[in-house]
């Protein structure tokens, strides 16, 4: 048997007096980097083949400003905590310090939590119809990897990676296309097993779920290690898809714990306090989730690598991240997080909406009739989910990567398409006006503050609802008792929108990819037309996958995809901890003085004239669109 090689050391962010492409080098290794099975990768390495294979393209330019804007706000980060320190912070710590043991008081360690994760899902379906794919590295989709067996994983390969960067690490991988359908019916399959064990799991996506399997250990007089062995045994006579799973006595414990012993294996943390504040001490702060590749760097360069860091900068973290910051990285300390594991109620939508990648349009009668399009696409969707909105939103990504947004108030609220065109095309002419020589390769549509137009008493999977067509404030389970809103929420959705955005920009940089290859093979540079032609495939917005250039099969594909991520949107949960936390303390410098500090960045707005709501600062600062990729 081979000896085990050698680990080499994952690359640290950077800080911010490094050089500038030392920084970028990082960032271009994506959010997928502490994907399982990457333990033995050179990242470096990898680091420079994906850097060399982008270098010059609109991503890689696009890349480039947005770390370089990073190390920008890192740098008056840096200058804000020098001045800080000069400052006398004992008030600061005190009520820290008070805010920690108020924390602790709500810890539950009655409860045991599974965070349940299917291995290298996609690519594992696929290897039940051919097995000889066990034996290769392998792939699933083609502009950019969804997913990646264990074997291509050797050598780097990972979802989230554009296919020809991936080709360069490994110039034998085989991709294969995706299959949605294929991939939701086996997944069907494996929640027929969790229902057994927790029939409220709560599905975070369609391969990874999470079950309070407390009650089930209670009435079986079973060990929660034993019950989770038992569970992916069955899960994988019934699937033939292996599982791995984390348990603990939190949702966020278990997340962690679930990525430890992958593939195939199971992790259990004991609910013993001093064991969980030991676990936490040593987790590099980008294994949780809801810190990504952005508020790693941040917190790298304050001197926070890992969880245990956090303590000791303490007294800043208000002030340099905002309260809700403070409040997340302080339960990230702790090892606390939600023990509520239920069904999220499709009551519980907030917006719904629908958007398309295309080639570059620059033409005012093409973008007219792009928008059109989407406004159809969006009121099949409302119809099909029984919806309309009060507030329209569009959305553009120009060629140059930069996103723009405007909404508007209808007079009344709005679900046909005709409507829906109708306002939105003045957002859209204002911006044209506004951006000369307008060139799109992206465009979206979407309506807020939601109202349904269901009859009442029947959601969308045919249970009873608690309520009418009034949109709820508060978030209510099937039982009657109210969710408990953590903060780790709006973090995790922004570590997600970070992850989803960059599958839509590596789709772009692997299109450029492909267009430059025909220009390099032929000799002449291909202008991608506006117009599909008759010879070739069409693109779907949503899964990216090539589909025949007819109008009824392309649409109901679309279809497919749309309910597909509608279901998703409507299985998605929050939930959290047993007593709620006390209100957090204000860290404003004058307590005497009712003003509001001004804090700008994405995890704290500028608060000017008046104070949002929490609902409103929470759509705020949930992503524009959201879509989930294997």
């Amino acid at each position: 048997m081979r000896a085990p090689a050698q680990r080499p050391v994952p690359p640290q962010p950077p800080n911010v007096g490094s050089n500038e492409h030392d920084s970028l080098k990082y960032h271009l290794l994506g959010p997928s980097l502490t994907k399982a099975g990457q333990d033995t990768v050179d990242q470096q390495k990898v680091s420079e083949i994906i850097y060399n294979a982008s270098k010059g393209s609109k991503f890689f330019n696009n890349e480039e400003a947005k770390d370089k804007n990073l190390t920008e706000k890192i740098a008056k980060i840096l200058a804000k905590k020098a001045r800080l320190e000069m400052l006398d912070l004992s008030a600061d710590l005190r009520r820290a310090d008070d805010y920690v043991a108020a924390l602790e008081l709500t810890r539950d360690l009655s409860q045991t939590v599974v965070h349940l994760d299917c291995d290298a899902f996609y690519a594992a379906v696929e290897e039940l119809d051919r097995p000889e794919l066990k034996a290769v590295p392998m792939a699933v989709g083609k502009g950019v990897l969804t997913t990646c067996n264990y074997y291509a994983r050797k050598f780097g390969c990972r979802s989230g990676m554009a296919g020809f960067v991936a080709m360069k690490l490994c110039p034998q991988l085989v991709c294969v296309p995706l299959n949605f359908s294929k991939y939701m019916a086996k997944a069907q399959e494996v929640r027929e097993v969790l229902a057994l064990y927790d029939p409220n799991f709560e599905s975070a996506s369609c391969d990874e779920a999470y079950l309070n399997i407390t009650q089930y250990c209670e009435d079986h007089h079973m060990g929660p290690e034993e019950v989770v062995s038992q569970l992916r045994a069955e899960v994988f006579e019934k699937t033939k898809i292996t599982v791995s799973a984390g348990i603990a006595a939190n949702a966020k414990l278990a997340k962690i714990g679930s990525n430890i012993n992958k593939p195939n294996g199971q992790f259990f943390l004991p609910s013993d306090r001093q064991t969980i504040i030991e676990f936490m001490k040593t987790m590099p702060t980008r294994k949780v989730n809801g810190i990504g590749r952005v508020f790693e760097r941040e917190l790298d360069a304050i001197g926070v690598k890992t969880c245990g860091d956090i303590y000791a900068q303490r007294g800043y973290l208000a002030q340099l991240f905002g309260q809700k910051g403070f409040q997340f990285l302080m339960q990230c300390y702790l090892g606390l997080g939600r023990t509520k594991i239920q069904q999220a109620e499709e009551s519980h939508r907030k917006s719904v909406g629908t958007e398309t990648t295309f080639r570059e349009l620059g033409s005012p009668d093409a973008l007219r009739e792009k928008l059109r399009w989407v406004a159809d696409e969006l009121e099949g969707d409302l119809k099909r989910t029984k919806y309309k909105g009060r507030t329209l939103c569009i959305k553009i990504k120009l060629a140059t990567y930069e996103v723009h947004t405007r909404q508007t108030t209808p007079p009344f609220a709005v679900q046909h398409a005709d409507d829906l065109y109708k306002y939105s095309l003045p957002m859209l002419e204002k911006l044209m006006k506004e951006i000369p020589n307008m060139k799109l390769r992206l465009m979206g549509l979407r309506v807020t503050h939601i109202i349904s137009t269901k009859k009442p008493g029947i959601d969308f999977f045919g249970r009873n609802r608690l309520n009418g067509n009034t949109p709820t404030k508060k978030r209510i389970n099937r039982t009657g008792g109210e969710w408990e809103i953590w903060p780790e929420q709006d973090f995790e959705e922004a570590a997600a929108q970070e992850r989803n955005d960059e599958m839509n920009e590596l789709e772009q940089l692997s299109q450029e990819y492909a267009r430059a290859q025909i220009k390099e093979d032929t000799g002449t540079a291909i202008t991608p037309p506006t117009e599909p032609v008759a010879d070739e495939q069409w693109t779907c917005p949503i899964c990216t996958l090539l589909q025949p250039p007819d109008d009824s099969t392309f649409n109901a594909h679309i279809d497919f995809c749309l309910s597909r991520d509608t279901i998703k949107e409507a299985v998605k949960s929050t939930a959290p901890p047993p007593p709620p936390p006390p209100p957090l303390p204000s860290f404003d410098r004058q307590p005497s003085v009712s003003k509001p500090v001004q804090r700008k960045g994405k995890r704290a707005r500028p608060k000017n004239e008046s104070q949002p709501s929490e609902e409103q600062a929470r759509e705020k600062r949930r992503a524009f669109f959201s879509t989930r990729t294997g």
